[in-house]
């Protein structure tokens, strides 16, 4: 059984003492806590985001934010800060840790401490949580070198009139059964099928594979919405890649040339198999697309 996952980090002992940004005030690690009360625990009623600090930079900020303030508004929930101003709450979340580089900030944002634990919204309170954890992480340089174990789940993908994935939720537990039949499979991460049978997605990232030299990935109706993902199609078409959005099923993953997962977390990792299957050991395409996109997006920057 492996014992690590897609997104697990290499360890750092630093995180032991970093500071959380928990409404309004920077707090020790073992300080950041919230009510019971709250909907984010009670419900998992609330909308997140992943940020990588590289070199100084937020990395893709802008997306991370408009995906968040759009979450938020797809389930009525009014922030209470605007955008401007909770890029400066993430900034200072750095600031107060003295973090530059190799930090990975999770953003989130509940309905609050509501006056009984029930799902109607009309029991918030009407202030909302907001924690911004700021950890020194990155991907364990072993799971990049010799690529995930990926195992198909019997769980599928949902549509948006089911539970809509493109919706950054706290609400992971559709996503976490998953991953669950995975690990007891002896694998990194959960493959998943959408409604139609057609690939869809892993449990925590986006799945391309390569194929006569093209870079494909599914059409984007049962996926997340990531954000890494859509930076890999557009690095296709400034380098020209090949790149197709389409459906495609299991038995054409067995048989790719290549395969990855992406990520704000890992970025690009690759696959070295999929239910037992091993894929070839050389994977030129997501070398070289991984490299563009370490360069492009991580920096350093002249």
């Amino acid at each position: 059984m492996e014992t690590k996952g897609a997104q697990t980090p290499a360890e750092d002992p630093r995180n032991e003492k970093v500071l959380i940004y928990l409404n309004g005030r920077m707090v020790p690690r073992a300080e950041a806590v919230v009510s019971i009360f709250d909907a984010g625990f009670g419900l998992g009623d609330g909308v997140w985001e992943g940020i990588r600090l590289s070199h100084g930079r937020l990395v893709a900020v802008e997306e991370h934010l408009k995906r968040l303030y759009e979450g938020a508004r797809a389930i009525a929930l009014d922030i209470g800060v605007t955008p401007d101003g909770m890029r400066k709450i993430l900034e200072d979340t750095c600031a107060a840790n003295g973090m530059e580089h190799g930090a990975h900030l999770r953003l989130m944002v509940t309905r609050g401490e509501k006056k009984t634990v029930h799902q109607d919204p009309r029991n918030a309170l009407g202030r909302p949580t907001i924690v911004v954890t700021a950890e020194y992480k990155l991907p364990d340089p072993e799971v990049k070198r010799a690529g995930l174990k990926l195992f198909t789940s019997t769980f599928r993908c949902s549509g948006p009139d089911v539970f809509d994935l493109r919706l950054n939720s706290h609400s992971r537990l559709n996503l976490i059964q998953p991953l669950l039949q995975a690990i007891q499979a002896g694998a990194h991460e959960a493959l998943m099928l959408d409604p139609l049978g057609f690939v869809a997605s892993c449990n925590s990232t986006n799945f391309f594979i390569v194929r006569d030299g093209a870079v494909i990935t599914s059409t984007g109706r049962f996926c997340f919405r990531g954000i890494t993902r859509a930076k890999v199609i557009e690095l296709c078409a400034a380098h020209g890649i090949a790149c197709r959005q389409e459906d495609f099923t299991l038995a054409e993953v067995y048989s790719a040339e290549e395969a990855f997962v992406t990520g704000t977390f890992g970025g690009l990792t690759p696959v070295a198999s999929v239910d037992g299957r091993a894929l070839p050991a050389a994977r030129p395409t997501t070398a070289r697309l991984s490299d563009l996109y370490d360069r492009t997006f991580l920096g350093p920057w002249g």
